[in-house]
């Protein structure tokens, strides 16, 4: 029942984060509406988008101003770094606004067209469901990404990836190493410091790294190499990369060895597009799927350009495939 109300629009959205809402935006603005012509789809429960599971303290890397679905600005000092409950609260907000009333729990699960003609059949946990446009917008950074070595280690304490990871009293007291360092395992790192023996793993660091905000901000706090960054009142270590598990020890690049006691994995998402066909050969215009006309992207760097996860990236990519879609007969 729930895919036949869904079917024959002409608009399909599959993911209601800031992707999905920038493409609603970019719809309306075009003279679709919400329900009548387009609807989004979102495998998650009611309301819970992912900015709401991440940890208490996590806040946005792009001031309030320019973290925007576009025409839609954000509540507040706009110089600001929102929290991650005001990033959730402000894409329910624009929702609202929109006009949207998403179908949460009904996820996507494989696309095929009907024959030589404009219908595309969209198979849902809902049902099957018929429509003339989708578009994927699911997300860059959907699905954890966990290293192969993690069925290898065995630790007395917790192995937490760091979706799953919300407050230091979560992990045991002992040591923490965290692998990853990018923006997640530098601030979860920075976090436990003042409570946790930390160690942060990472690549070799390099001049782009180097300059993120929070490396500086860890460097203004401490003295620091360039291969071993520390914080001087809190000792976070760093680490070379990982190349190998053995139990309860974790082998690093350069020979050294630690066994720690709890291990969080900062190490990144991949994005939710296994339900879409194989990926177009090199040359295919961005957002455009060749072999299925009508099957979009919005907010996936790898089918875009490399912002395009990004708030304001994925604004781009919607008033693209926006376009697109008006035009399409």
């Amino acid at each position: 029942m729930m895919a036949r109300s869904l079917s024959h629009r002409r608009v399909i959205i599959v993911g209601a984060g800031h992707s999905g809402l920038a493409t609603a935006a970019a719809l309306r603005s075009s003279g679709l509406e919400p329900q009548k012509d387009f609807v989004i789809i979102d495998s998650a429960p009611p309301g819970r988008r992912s900015w709401a599971t991440r940890w208490q303290s996590m806040k946005l890397r792009s001031a309030a101003r320019h973290s925007v679905v576009r025409g839609f600005p954000f509540p507040g000092d706009g110089d600001r770094y929102p929290s991650k409950d005001e990033m959730s609260d402000y894409l329910s907000s624009v929702e609202n606004a929109l006009g949207v009333k998403t179908v949460w729990g009904t996820r996507a699960l494989g696309i095929t067209r009907l024959g030589d003609g404009s219908t595309l059949h969209l198979s849902t946990s809902a049902g099957e469901v018929q429509t003339r446009n989708v578009v994927c917008a699911t997300g860059a950074a959907a699905v954890p990404r966990v290293p192969g070595w993690r069925l290898e280690l065995a630790v007395p304490g917790v192995v937490l990836h760091s979706s799953q990871y919300l407050y230091p009293a979560q992990i045991p007291p002992g040591r923490v190493l965290i692998v990853g360092g990018g923006f997640s395992g530098v601030e979860i790192a920075e976090e436990l410091a003042s409570s946790h023996d930390v160690t942060l793993s990472t690549r070799a660091e390099s001049s782009e790294v180097s300059e993120r905000p929070i490396w500086s901000r860890l460097r203004r706090r401490g003295p620091m190499s360039e291969s071993r960054p520390r914080v001087a009142s809190t000792d976070v270590t760093h680490a070379a990369a990982v190349t190998e598990v053995h139990g309860d020890t974790v082998m690093f690049a350069d020979g050294a060895s630690v066994k720690p006691h709890s291990v969080i994995l900062a190490t990144g998402y991949r994005p939710a597009d296994a339900w879409l066909p194989d990926s177009e050969p090199p040359g295919q215009p961005l957002h455009v799927n060749a072999r299925i006309p009508g099957l979009f992207t919005v907010g996936m760097p790898r089918y875009s350009r490399a912002d395009a996860g990004t708030l304001a990236g994925a604004g781009r990519d919607a008033a693209i495939v926006a376009r697109h879609i008006v035009g399409r007969p």
